[in-house]
């Protein structure tokens, strides 16, 4: 029980600290428009797993970087996040009343606020990246522009409408979701990373390696759980994947057989990790952590 108690008084602390960090990035006013601000941090404060600011720190750690520097980074790629949930729950996106136990932000403030506060949270993710003491600015935020851009998560999810209603074959959904989910995954795993000592090429592999089978088994157990949970445990629409008839791992696997494919991803995550030794405990936790929760 021992680990699994650490691991939970980690990311217990890295979550209240990335709330706190968030809370003061979006503090500002100067002049901006008072409902703006409001759906803004309605939108990324008090909710979510935050499961890529804790990768970030994770990665930190494994470089040496200190928690102060990967703060930036780790905000950066939550509002990064909480910008796409806000555009995706749209009626013309994928029309979701609920997120994150509450009212959707377009339902609390209205379609219009909502894209804009979606809008004006990827400005601010980059600003917030752009001031982070790192060796490269510039790249970072190329890296974090590429995973939110067309190659990456927003072309994921046109990738995602464009097969509403249609059959894809399994590799066909994997590379999607490489794009869709996987991207911000991985950009959260190498922000962090860079905060800290230059990584060799083979620890580079290692990490991008790693991110491809995490953020897979993210996204499988993701589908499992719109069939298995609740609105009250998922905190969002339950059902929706087959009530839209979107593609998912379930229906083309089937519950058991997606199951075992995200065991099968969690086993690839950690052997990925194997060019780290035990300096990558918390990367580990995280992959077991993804892979079994319930929410």
């Amino acid at each position: 029980m021992e680990p699994d108690l650490a691991f939970a008084v980690w990311s217990g602390e890295r979550q209240h600290r990335i709330e706190d960090v968030l809370r003061r990035a979006l503090a500002f006013n100067d002049g901006a428009p008072p409902r703006l601000l409001e759906a803004m941090r309605y939108a990324v404060l008090d909710g979510g797993k935050r499961v890529r600011a804790l990768l970030a720190y994770a990665t930190g750690e494994l470089t040496g970087a200190a928690p102060a520097v990967v703060d930036g980074p780790a905000a950066a790629v939550e509002m990064i996040h909480a910008y796409s949930l806000a555009h995706d729950d749209l009626p013309s996106m994928d029309n979701d009343a609920l997120r994150r136990g509450k009212p959707s932000c377009h339902v609390a403030f209205g379609e219009a606020i909502a894209l804009l506060a979606g809008d004006t949270l990827q400005a601010q993710a980059f600003a917030v990246l752009a001031a982070v003491p790192m060796r490269d600015v510039g790249a970072a935020c190329m890296l974090l522009a590429r995973a939110a851009g067309a190659c990456g998560m927003a072309g994921g999810q046109a990738v995602d409408l464009a097969h509403v209603g249609t059959r894809m074959s399994v590799a066909d959904l994997e590379t999607m979701h490489l794009m869709k989910t996987g991207a911000l995954i991985r950009a959260a795993i190498r922000l962090g990373a860079d905060c800290g000592r230059a990584l060799g090429a083979d620890e580079e592999a290692a990490l991008d390696a790693f991110a491809r089978a995490a953020g897979l088994a993210f996204q499988v157990v993701d589908d499992v759980l719109d069939v298995e949970g609740s609105a009250a445990t998922l905190g969002k629409t339950a059902g929706k994947d087959a009530a839209q008839a979107k593609p998912t791992y379930v229906t083309l696997l089937g519950v058991a057989e997606a199951k075992r494919h995200a065991a099968a991803l969690n086993e690839e995550a950690h052997r990925a990790l194997a060019e780290f030794g035990g300096a990558a405990r918390r990367l580990h936790e995280i992959a077991d952590w993804i892979t079994r929760r319930t929410h």
